[in-house]
């Protein structure tokens, strides 16, 4: 030992003592199917750096099961990989199965502890889901439908100006719809601080959030060791970036009680909310609850949607033929004298078809948020530990050969029965794409709502082309995606170009009528 620092000693020990003791209180439990892996680390070096669903999927036709199990250093991690079992523990045993793990490098070092999404279950969880699900519930998102017509069109009018900015543009529209709708702020044209503080905020999510992502997760006293250790880039990012997190929650906040106290806030979740407050009840406390569930509206509102109509971009640009019958549709049905509207939907299943098939062909989270078993169990056969992380690959279950067909293909006409309407048999890729079971995304409606509107709004106008290269031939984009809990598109390019005469002056026009 001679030439290592004696804390690098007791380190090591500690460590190896901590798995040892994890290993050995678990052995007679019987796991799923899965890689072997080594001694101590267990799965740790089996786990890709990037793009895990797709690695979990392979082992699970593998070991021909829908359940894959993992040894992170001792805790078990099963990989759900299958609908029938993901409805099982998560939806039959939602009791068992609805907890999460603490996240020292999410929750801890950057913050995230505040959003319901990451939040521990219990009766802080239930409180806050409850005052995010008194507005954004399936029958409230209908009040919304203005609010979103109007900034779908500001983006259409946006999209005339400068069509090659259509990611910017994107970003820009659902940050806005859910400042307005959360907080009743109007945000700035270009480079809005509130827009540009979310999206650093939630590039953490994506670097943190799946299981196995970071060593601290599992040896949790690492935190206090200092920065500049070899080992310890996490410190110095959770440093920078927590600032972020914390602004996203906090600011908009502040703002919104300044403006209450002056008698000028706009209407919004908030405010409906703190309207509410009874001087009799733990105030501060309530208030930190609405605070909390804003920010967790935001957070959902702006990452969400980017990435589903990312995904829809590019599957109405790599197969022009989908396009091109999704916009006759848009023709038969709303014409080329106005622009479409929420009623237009009963009418127009074809289009829909394409927007359930983008949120299937590739999701917003491929695995969904790690659960925590909170005891003991058993399912066909195995036996789970209490404090099991429980995975599901949401990327797996909808690339279910058995389920969807052709699963790698973008094929809207699964949904489709032969006349034309939508198939109420095939299963809604919704089951997996916002979670599951207690812990689905609350806002999945008003998410939907916008992707809709947005996708029906912009193929409408739009024709979505791909650019040439210096010979004119077309250029054909990857369809690579970032790693991460949250997925976006690789950056592409495409040519908007409006469909029909008319279209830019009935856009501008249309702005002012909601």
């Amino acid at each position: 030992m001679s030439g290592l620092p004696v804390s690098f000693v007791l380190l090591g020990i500690l460590v190896v003592s901590v798995i040892i003791h994890r290993l050995s209180s678990r052995r007679h439990y019987k796991l799923p199917p899965g890689p072997k892996g080594l001694p101590i680390i267990g799965n740790l070096l089996d786990i890709p750096k990037e793009r895990e669903w797709l690695t979990y999927a392979k082992w699970g036709r593998d070991y021909n099961s829908g359940l894959i199990s993992l040894n992170l250093m001792g805790t078990p991690a099963i990989i759900v990989n299958s609908a029938q079992a993901a409805y099982d523990l998560f939806e039959k045993r939602s009791s068992l199965y609805s907890d999460r793990v603490s996240g020292v490098m999410l929750n801890e070092m950057l913050g995230w502890q505040f959003n319901i999404v990451f939040m521990r279950y219990g009766d802080r969880w239930r409180d806050t889901r409850r005052a995010f699900h008194q507005y954004y519930n399936s029958n409230q998102v209908p009040n919304y439908h203005p609010t979103v017509v109007r900034n779908t069109r500001k983006m259409l009018a946006s999209l005339l100006e400068t069509p090659d900015d259509f990611m910017t543009h994107l970003r820009h529209m659902t940050g806005s719809l859910i400042m307005k709708l959360t907080y009743g702020i109007d945000v700035k044209e270009k480079n809005d601080p509130y827009i540009q503080t979310a999206e650093n905020a939630l590039q953490t999510i994506a670097t943190a959030g799946n299981a196995g992502s970071q060593i601290v997760d599992f040896l949790p006293f690492l935190r206090y060791f200092p920065s500049w250790l070899p080992g310890m880039g996490f410190k110095r990012y959770a440093d920078i970036y927590s600032q972020y997190v914390i602004a996203m929650n906090e600011v908009p906040y502040k703002a919104v009680k300044k403006a209450l106290a002056k008698g000028e806030a706009s209407p919004s979740m908030l405010t409906m909310l703190l309207d509410r407050l009874d001087e009799k009840e733990n105030k501060e406390e309530l208030e930190n609850i609405y605070r909390d569930s804003a920010g967790t509206a935001y957070t959902g509102g702006a990452d969400t949607t980017v990435s589903a109509l990312g995904t829809f971009y590019l599957s109405m640009l790599l197969h022009p033929d989908k396009q091109a019958k999704a916009q006759e549709e848009l023709d038969r049905v709303v014409g080329r004298d106005r622009l479409p509207e929420f009623s237009d939907e009963p009418q127009l299943p074809y289009v829909t078809a394409c927007v359930k098939e983008s949120m299937r062909w590739q999701q917003v989270t491929p695995l969904a948020v790690p659960h925590r078993l909170s005891q003991d169990d058993e399912y066909q056969g195995y036996t789970f530990p209490a404090g099991t992380l429980i995975i599901g690959n949401a990327w797996a279950i909808l690339h279910d050969e058995k389920r969807y067909p052709q699963a790698d293909k973008y094929l809207p006409e699964r949904f489709l029965k032969e006349d034309g309407q939508l198939n109420p048999d095939t299963p809604d890729p919704l089951e997996a794409a916002f979670g599951f079971g207690r812990r689905i995304c609350p806002g999945r409606a008003m998410a939907m709502a916008d992707v809709w509107y947005t996708a029906v709004a912009i193929l409408h106008a739009f024709k979505i082309n791909k650019t040439l290269d210096a010979s004119g031939n077309p250029i054909t984009p990857e369809a690579t995606y970032t790693p991460g809990l949250l997925s976006y598109p690789e950056p592409f390019k495409a040519v908007f170009k409006p469909r029909f005469e008319g279209v830019d002056k009935m856009i501008r026009t249309a702005i002012d009528a909601v």
